[in-house]
């Protein structure tokens, strides 16, 4: 299985680097973990912030493969647990599907991303900032690796 995550943004601080490395690190080698940032789109002065979404949409979806399960990080979309996240991460594998995880920008997907999407998963109801986002993205895929394997850290 290969889990692509797709996100608009770059020039992270170290911190977040490091902590997306580590739990990234800790997946079997049969789980590939693929981190694709996309530049921000122009969002100065008199910019036009629409057209700006689309492009990012549009960078995202290049770099997702027509058989790629889809899943938009979407504030309107549904609220996994983290044992949801495990049996969605368990049929992925037994279906044999590559994961493609879009993460927009600061004004979110445009609706060209959010079509593509299988799924839109909301991470939280609370408006977190990006850096954020990708660490506790990493960390809940790897929990919810470990849930599916019966591992002790989802229970430390």
């Amino acid at each position: 299985m290969k889990i692509k995550i797709l996100a608009v943004g770059s020039k992270m601080p170290a911190w977040v680097l490091e902590g997306v490395k580590e739990y990234f690190k800790r997946f079997p080698r049969d789980i590939k973990i693929e981190f694709i940032e996309i530049p921000l789109g122009n969002r100065g002065k008199n910019a036009d912030v629409q057209r700006a979404i689309k492009q990012e949409c549009d960078q995202l979806l290049s770099h997702v493969d027509s058989s790629d399960h889809v899943i938009a990080l979407e504030v309107k979309g549904r609220s996994w647990s983290t044992e949801k996240l495990a049996e969605n991460m368990k049929a992925w594998q037994m279906d044999g599907l590559n994961v493609a995880l879009l993460v927009g920008g600061p004004d979110g997907l445009n609706d060209d991303c959010r079509r593509r999407a299988n799924q839109q998963w909301s991470l939280s109801a609370l408006t977190l900032p990006h850096p954020i986002v990708r660490v506790i993205l990493a960390e809940q895929l790897y929990r919810a690796w470990t849930v599916t394997q019966n591992h002790p850290y989802h229970r430390a």
